[in-house]
């Protein structure tokens, strides 16, 4: 017995040391980039974060707040994919990484927006906001007043493009939840993020995102680079039906930016998974029911849930079921939604799913309800006594 108990302990141990090598541990992994974050898209639940509500330079990440407005001026139809966008002296002028547009010519608005997305183009970001609202002075007031509808509080821009400029700045979170808007919104434009060369005017130049053909299901979305911010990252990826969305602000090198979005990623595509954690139709418990012919009725679940929990921990789940009113008052018919069936993860609210009556409970005759209070009337008397 002795012996064979020794054996157990020795199988149960290797098990443990092998699960600890397959699962990236929550309380130690950490990032080496100065802020970053890690989202699961369809949720917005932040699985890691460092120092994320801290506002710095955003450099070119700036271009997914231009982009925004670019797609929203489509479905408001303020602009056309093929009308002509003319080019200013202005946009024609600007530094940095660019499309080099031409003075006095007249580009299509589907290869501005295509090259702000691509290669990052800083005179497409002038020429489309001159375009939309005349000057990009009032481009960027759309910009901090689309972001202040978004609730984006550690976000303020200056510019169309992401240069530097004093009183330009975002936050990790802030860039997350944008990004996370962006790509529900208008999923289409993972179509030009993934695209890895641009030709226009003769001249071909290739995204720089380092995700692209690198990581699995890698599809975007956008990188940056000034001596203030340093190099930093907007990336996401899908796998299995699972969309990540990672940030990486303030990396040391272009090797480093990689490094660390990869590693976000990784972690989160092998440390989390979504569970089933409820079924539509299954019984959530009962109800008592005041002046009805039966006296309690059964409850169902009135939808399936899932949860985006860490791998292997679907037994930490728990359950409260949380009722509109204590006690329900006959009639009551079938299908009526009485309260919410709650999931918890370790204690954390994960999902919730409404609660409905099985069946209908008719009100009991004027006769049965008297003869109820009478006997309730002496059984509280006998209590007393």
């Amino acid at each position: 017995m002795r012996k064979s108990m020794k054996v157990l302990s020795v199988v149960l141990s290797v098990f443990m040391m092998l699960v600890s090598l397959q699962l990236p541990s929550l309380a130690q992994f950490e990032s080496s980039a100065g802020s970053a974050l890690l989202m699961e898209a369809s949720t917005g639940k932040i699985l890691y974060e460092k120092q994320a509500d801290i506002a710095k330079a955003p450099a070119s990440i700036t271009k997914l707040m231009t982009l925004l407005l670019a797609f929203e001026a489509i479905e408001k139809g303020q602009a056309k994919w093929d009308e002509l966008v003319p080019i200013s002296e202005k946009a024609w002028k600007m530094e940095g990484s660019r499309m080099f547009l031409e003075v006095g010519t007249k580009v299509p608005y589907r290869d501005i927006v295509t090259g702000i997305s691509v290669v990052s183009a800083n005179d497409g970001c002038v020429a489309l906001a001159e375009y939309l609202y005349g000057s990009e002075g009032s481009f960027v007031q759309m910009m901090n007043s689309k972001a202040e509808e978004l609730g984006l509080t550690k976000t303020q821009f200056q510019n169309a493009s992401g240069l530097p400029a004093e009183g330009h700045y975002m936050s990790a979170r802030d860039i997350g939840l944008l990004t996370k808007h962006l790509l529900e919104k208008y999923p289409a434009l993972l179509e030009i993020e993934s695209m890895t060369q641009f030709t226009f005017s003769n001249i071909l130049q290739y995204n720089r995102n380092p995700l692209l053909g690198r990581f699995p299901g890698a599809d975007g979305l956008k990188t940056g680079w000034t001596d203030e911010a340093g190099y930093c990252l907007v990336g996401t990826a899908q796998q299995n039906g699972t969309r990540m969305i990672t940030v990486v602000l303030n990396a040391t090198s272009e090797d480093h930016r990689f490094q660390v979005a990869q590693e976000l990623l990784n972690y989160g595509f092998k440390t989390f998974e979504f569970t089933d954690a409820v079924t539509a139709g299954d019984m959530a418990g009962t109800a008592v029911v005041e002046e009805g012919k039966e006296k309690t009725v059964s409850l169902k679940l009135d939808q399936s849930a899932t949860v985006f929990i860490p791998v292997h921990s679907k037994a930490e789940l728990s359950f409260e079921l949380k009722m509109n009113s204590e006690v329900l008052t006959a009639p009551i018919t079938p299908d009526t939604v009485v309260g919410e069936y709650i999931i918890y993860h370790r204690g954390q609210a994960q999902a919730s799913v409404p609660v409905s009556t099985v069946h209908g409970v008719e009100r009991a005759g004027r006769l049965e309800l008297l003869f109820r209070r009478i006997n309730a009337f002496f059984k509280n008397l006998f209590a007393k006594a």
